[in-house]
């Protein structure tokens, strides 16, 4: 299973930009998915998570710009970011629990995101 995000950029404060994240490989199904980013310097944080049929959960400095949604057919999830500030820089991570022939967390290479003021 490989997971394969793109989408990041540069982008001018109050920007928007969507990214966008897709599994390949032997998938039965995948229960959570989910946005990390790292900051340089910082640890890594959970940005967004959605989990199957369920409800999704965000970093409180997101609420309300930020949109996780997923494709269970393409096996995909999206994160639309909106009203961009400088301090949402880092490297996104998207991740999923995958269900293939064993149930295990994947995780895609990062893309960039640069927010400039």
């Amino acid at each position: 299973v490989q997971l394969q995000a793109s989408g990041g950029g540069l982008v001018q404060a109050g920007g928007s930009l969507r990214l966008s994240c897709a599994a390949s490989g032997s998938i039965f199904g995948v229960t959570f998915m989910g946005w990390y980013r790292q900051a340089p310097g910082k640890q890594r944080e959970l940005v967004a998570l959605l989990p199957s049929g369920g409800d999704a959960n965000y970093l409180d400095s997101v609420k309300d710009r930020f949109t996780i949604s997923r494709d269970n057919a393409k096996n995909t999830v999206y994160l639309q970011m909106n009203s961009l500030v400088p301090e949402d820089t880092a490297v996104y991570y998207c991740q999923m629990t995958v269900v293939s022939f064993v149930k295990r967390d994947y995780w895609g290479r990062g893309t960039q995101v640069t927010v400039s003021s």
